[in-house]
């Protein structure tokens, strides 16, 4: 998760620091998306957790849905950031890197839950978004470049672009899966991070070098 520009208080609410309103404003309202989902906070209420006036959140922003795509483009960055990181410490275009961006993809799902289902729910207004589309645009061409590093690496045959998105609708679905604990009902202790290496290893183009 993101660092916060804010405290809390005793009481639990957030302290705004100067300088930083709007970040306060995000954070204060990615509480709230954590403690009661999208639907069942205000805008007032974000203001109250994060100790400022009900006005304040006009100076950036025009209403709460334009704070949740705030929170959806922050989570995009987030997980990009995450999974460039798995893949740099597995090695840039290789099989293992792509494994590793998989299992990143999940482990953010898992740990960020209120903030995957946002992410990728059925709010058109933030899904189709300009700024919004361009940061989950960005986040997917990590995936398509480290594919298409593997076959250039590796002198192997294969659509980046086609593989990439097997890849994810793979991941997506195992993590959807996952967080609403659909795989207990049917394979208790899956060792889902197995099932991603496995997919990649059939996904992934046979190399012509080594």
């Amino acid at each position: 998760m993101s660092e916060s520009p804010t405290s809390r208080t005793s009481s639990g609410k957030q302290r705004y620091h100067h300088g930083d309103l709007r970040q306060a404003l995000i954070d204060a309202s990615h509480q709230l998306l954590v403690e009661k989902g999208a639907e069942n906070f205000s805008l007032a209420d974000a203001c109250r957790v994060a100790g400022v006036s009900t006005a304040a959140p006009y100076k950036h922003f025009r209403d709460k849905l334009e704070i949740l795509k705030a929170i959806v483009e922050q989570g995009f960055d987030r997980m990009s950031q995450r999974s460039l990181a798995a893949v740099r410490a597995k090695g840039e275009g290789t099989i293992d890197g792509v494994i590793a961006m998989g299992q990143a993809y999940i482990a953010f799902a898992m740990e960020e839950t209120a903030v995957f289902r946002l992410m990728f729910g059925h709010n058109t207004a933030i899904k189709r978004d300009e700024h919004v589309e361009d940061t989950g645009r960005s986040c997917f061409k990590n995936v398509i470049a480290q594919i298409t590093l593997y076959c250039e690496k590796n002198e192997a045959d294969g659509d980046p672009l086609h593989i990439a998105l097997s890849l994810w609708t793979f991941v997506h679905g195992a993590a959807c899966l996952l967080i609403d604990e659909d795989y207990e009902n049917v394979a208790p202790g899956i060792d889902i991070d197995a099932m991603i290496a496995d997919a990649a290893i059939r996904l992934l183009p046979t190399p012509k070098k080594g």
